[in-house]
């Protein structure tokens, strides 16, 4: 979890969390139904190994995301939401929509798996 905080204001806690330009890639990502490492790195937005690890463990770290014995690929680990990271659904829906209505040429194509 964080050690510490910038200051106790919340727009500033949750940006510390989720305001770098890759957590919340994987977030959506989970939310539309990958679970698998390689199914992370196959995103269009070509997340860096390193990063992608790092990002899985701090997700589990702040209880948004859990990982499990994959079902699909034995001896793998899996990962998803927990409801805390679920909670960030209407947030994602609302960043998409902003990002349809004012920013020329982004389109909604992924599609949850």
């Amino acid at each position: 979890m964080m050690a510490r905080r910038r200051s106790p204001c919340p727009v500033a806690c949750t940006l510390d969390i989720i305001g770098d330009k890759w957590t919340l890639l994987v977030i959506r990502d989970m939310a539309l139904g990958r679970a698998h490492y390689k199914e992370f790195l196959e995103s269009p937005e070509g997340i860096a190994t390193n990063i992608l690890a790092d990002r899985l463990a701090k997700l589990v770290d702040w209880g948004m995301a859990e990982k499990y014995p994959s079902t699909v690929l034995p001896g793998r680990d899996a990962y998803r939401l927990t409801s805390k990271g679920e909670s960030l659904r209407p947030i994602l829906i609302s960043i998409k929509n902003w990002g349809l209505k004012h920013i020329k040429g982004t389109s909604a194509e992924m599609k949850p798996r």
